[in-house]
């Protein structure tokens, strides 16, 4: 599978790395490490998001060159860290995109299955499900290719494997990853540094501690108290979202609540749009986010529907319950 993506690349001139819009440290980490290790192939590399980076992610170097405007001379089309059409709505709703994904070579990076909703038009994948993130299959890409990997490559390609992990922690990680993560810090990736930069960002104002006090509240608890939500309306991301992610403020805390299994922040949007990040225990939710068309891993997902929010709470229920049951089925 490493042999098909090189083609691809080696026969491309102007590459563009294209995120879904609910960019994360693996997949900012994954299009910045893509844009150091090819534009050292002598690619020219354009990194794609149809929206801004959020502030709380700016502690990664170089999340500045991520742009809005599609490159129309592009020759070949990279996405990383998705595999879903629901979670790039902004991005084939741009007029062009979807007629360059159409008739140009697509590659898609990443490491979960491909979604429910796959893309419709032709494309390679260069999928590992055992890795621990997006980063993880680049860096093996990068390995087998035998490309150099700078140290700017390195820092990013680490905050991937990081940012996915919970700093190396999740079920998801192997020895195969921590032995990437220690072959990027000898390349010259400084973890402490790092981390420096991601807990500066990571400080909140007082209105931001006052309002994660206030989500705590409205937390709700379903199926025995197995399920954990919160519903973040669209004033609260209007108010707050700029400073900080409302779901990261919580999400965590709710796991750790006894017997939650899943844990689910909702937002939602005037256009109709609802979002869901999971957050589980149980190694469920990428199959719960799959019943929505959206996609992830077994600790960590998300989806995107256009409903509205109570019929989306008993899909959500439904859905979860369906999960658990079956996984306690198989597990006993």
């Amino acid at each position: 599978m490493f042999n098909t993506a090189k083609q691809l690349i080696d026969a491309a001139s102007h590459v563009v790395v294209v995120q879904a819009e609910n960019p994360d440290g693996d997949s900012l980490g994954s299009s910045l490490a893509l844009e150091e290790i090819l534009s050292e192939q002598g690619k020219r590399v354009t990194m794609y998001c149809a929206i801004e980076i959020p502030k709380y992610m700016r502690y990664i170097r170089g999340w500045d060159r991520v742009v809005r405007d599609w490159p129309t001379d592009a020759d070949l089309i990279i996405f990383v860290d998705t595999t879903a059409e629901t979670l790039l709505v902004k991005t084939f709703a741009t007029p062009g995109i979807r007629h360059a994904c159409e008739t140009r070579p697509v590659l898609v990076i990443d490491h979960h299955g491909e979604a429910e909703d796959e893309f419709q038009f032709e494309h390679t994948t260069l999928i590992d499900p055992d890795a621990a993130s997006a980063g993880q299959v680049i860096y093996a890409l990068a390995s087998h290719a035998q490309w150099d990997i700078t140290v700017d490559a390195a820092e990013h390609l680490l905050i991937s494997i990081l940012a996915d992990t919970l700093g190396l922690t999740t079920q998801s990680v192997t020895a195969d990853t921590f032995a990437a993560a220690a072959e990027l810090v000898r390349l010259g990736a400084k973890p402490a540094e790092i981390e420096e930069r991601r807990r500066d960002y990571m400080r909140k104002p007082a209105d931001i501690l006052n309002y994660k006090g206030d989500l705590i509240k409205r937390i709700e608890y379903s199926l025995d108290g197995r399920l954990a939500t919160v519903h973040i309306p669209w004033e609260d991301i209007q108010a707050y979202s700029d400073k900080y992610n409302p779901s990261v403020l919580v999400l965590d805390e709710m796991r750790l609540v006894d017997d939650v299994r899943v844990a689910c922040a909702i937002k939602t949007y005037p256009d109709g749009k609802l979002t869901g990040k999971l957050r589980c225990n149980t190694p469920v939710a990428g199959i719960i986010a799959g019943y929505f068309g959206g996609g992830g891993h077994s600790y960590s997902a998300g989806f995107k529907v256009y409903e509205d929010y109570d019929t989306a709470m008993k899909e959500l229920v439904t859905a979860t319950e369906k999960a658990l049951r079956e996984y306690d089925s198989q597990t006993l």
